[in-house]
């Protein structure tokens, strides 16, 4: 037999807190080195290959001007050395390729290594949500659960996969360069980096602060992605009673402060940036190195070869200073997001307590008993929700729990299913407290169907499988026809093989059954029911308390 319990719900609130974020971005790089720690060695051998990709940038280079100084008598009339020049063309090749070959190799070793490092963080998160209590789940916005496990993981793919790489060859590679150009000839090597003092003062006095803006603009865009979530996923609800307007408020205000935050954050530097990439563009560079270097090689300081090369290498400089500054805001960013993540690998997870530790009673199968429960809600003030409650729900009985809203119905209901454990007290079946219970065991026994039906995207038959995998289509359908919705899913276009949400769309009674028939499946000892046609208009209410009634 099954035993019933109705209640109704309560929800806490989750209270905002004043944000340091100076402390926000170190905690960020800490938690950002912690979640690395798995595979932070094979990310230094992609660093490593991707140095010696940069020292072998020196080597084209090299090549370049001993090609040259070949092709310069031909502007003379001298013949020139045709072998010589092709045996240097084919080195330039293989100084290229080289070049490529070991970049390309150290980007292949630090994808492998974001393919085992996700994997690893991916395992560690759903080792942790699929043993936090139900209840982390409702207290905890969804936006920005989803920006951790979407946004949040591809940031970190990209600083995991490309950026490792990509910020050693943007230092080594320039560098390299600029030594070879002072080794070419002290004069050029000057006028390689002429530029650059100046881009490099406007961009320290511009990200001063920069970590502590970085942190806040993340958690400000979290704030308004969350609000925009919540208004979405409500939005029937607004629509329905008018309160559009005053309903996207929040996510309106979000949005606006977030704004308000971003120009008066960038306004200011808007005029230092244009000024400090102009220092480095190609016209001044050139201008400069082509200008000057015409008058060192009329005072045969230099020679033009080496005045076109060091121009090259003049021009290379500036493309990886962006390269640096993208980086360092992403790495910025990251420790936002591994902070998120971190965050979600540290939910408190349901503790088991041995069945040994246990003093077990010798009731009949089936029988629920709540032994002097007590309950309270975290915060400051902390608010009791259930207290001192105890009672014995029997086999085969219907308990219904009554009153007012915020009286705790749901609060001790729920805790048949371990939503939030007891503070004193426990919750015992058949016996033996639930804190025993693996967690397998105790699901087999208890179902339960809340006021808001989770219907996935998926067919018919693998929303109503999602309990029971290995449930047959036979076992499906008598528990569909137990829960008089079998008639509807067979008028389906493919019937259990539909789609919800591409094929077709329900109403809310029929996702309460397909709910039920979800539950039914199990075939519970318990069958706990919260307020299920709470949100249904009165004819769903009918349809869906007949079932209630045949059950």
């Amino acid at each position: 037999m099954t035993t019933q319990v109705q209640s109704g719900t309560s929800t806490t609130g989750e209270h905002a807190t004043g944000k340091d974020y100076k402390a926000k971005a170190t905690d960020g790089r800490k938690a950002f080195k912690e979640l690395l720690a798995p595979v932070q060695g094979r990310i230094y051998l992609g660093q490593g290959i991707a140095a010696l990709s940069g020292v072998a940038a020196i080597w084209p280079y090299i090549v370049l001007t001993r090609l040259g100084e070949l092709l310069l008598p031909a502007a003379h009339g001298e013949p020139i050395n045709n072998a010589s020049v092709l045996a240097e063309v084919n080195e330039l090749m293989a100084a290229f390729a080289l070049q490529l070959f070991l970049y390309f190799l150290a980007l292949a070793i630090t994808h492998f290594a974001d393919v085992k490092f996700r994997g690893h963080l991916q395992q560690r998160i759903l080792n942790h949500l699929g043993r936090a209590p139900l209840s982390w789940f409702s207290n905890h916005a969804s936006g920005r659960v989803r920006k951790a496990l979407q946004g949040d993981t591809k940031t970190l793919h990209t600083l995991v996969a490309h950026q490792p790489v990509e910020m050693v060859a943007a230092v080594v590679t320039p560098l390299s360069l600029m030594v070879y150009a002072f080794i070419l000839n002290p004069w050029l090597g000057l006028l390689s980096i002429a530029t650059l003092p100046l881009y490099l003062l406007a961009q320290v006095w511009m990200t001063r602060g920069m970590s502590e803006k970085t942190a806040e603009m993340d958690e400000r865009l979290s704030d308004t992605s969350a609000k925009g979530v919540e208004f979405v996923d409500g939005i029937e609800v607004v629509k329905s009673f008018g309160r559009t307007g005053k309903a996207h408020k929040a996510f309106a205000q979000s949005a606006k402060d977030f704004a308000d935050f971003y120009w008066a954050w960038c306004q200011p530097m808007l005029k230092g940036s244009s000024l400090s990439l102009a220092a480095i563009s190609a016209p001044v560079v050139m201008l400069i190195s082509l200008g000057i270097g015409a008058l060192l090689v009329n005072a045969q300081v230099s020679t033009l070869p080496q005045v076109l090369v060091c121009s090259l290498i003049a021009l290379v400089i500036p493309l990886t200073l962006d390269v640096v500054t993208f980086t360092t805001m992403s790495y910025q960013l990251a420790g936002n997001a591994a902070l998120r993540l971190v965050e979600l690998t540290q939910v408190e997870p349901l503790q088991n307590i041995p069945a040994a530790d246990t003093e077990n009673r010798t009731d009949a199968p089936g029988t629920v008993v709540f032994e002097a429960v007590s309950y309270s809600y975290g915060g400051q003030e902390k608010q009791k929700a259930v207290d001192n409650v105890s009672l014995t729900l029997k086999p085969g009985t219907v308990t219904a729990l009554i009153g007012p809203s915020g009286s705790g119905k749901s609060t001790l209901a729920t805790m048949l299913a371990r939503f939030q454990e007891p503070d004193t007290g426990r919750v015992l079946l058949s016996g033996r407290d639930i804190r025993s219970l693996p967690e397998q065991e105790l699901y087999r026994q208890v179902a339960f169907v809340l006021q808001n039906a989770q219907i996935l995207r998926e067919s018919v038959r693998e929303n109503i499988r999602l309990a029971v995998p290995q449930a047959t289509d036979e076992q499906v359908i008598e528990a569909a026809r137990k829960a008089q919705i079998w008639d509807d899913i067979a008028a389906l276009p493919r019937g259990l093989d539909t789609v919800i949400g591409d094929e077709t769309n329900l109403s809310g009674g029929q996702k309460q059954r397909i709910a039920i028939v979800r539950a039914l499946c199990l075939n519970p000892n318990l069958l706990l029911l919260d307020e299920i046609t709470a949100a249904l208009d009165p004819e769903m209410v009918r349809e869906v308390l007949d079932v209630v009634l045949e059950l």
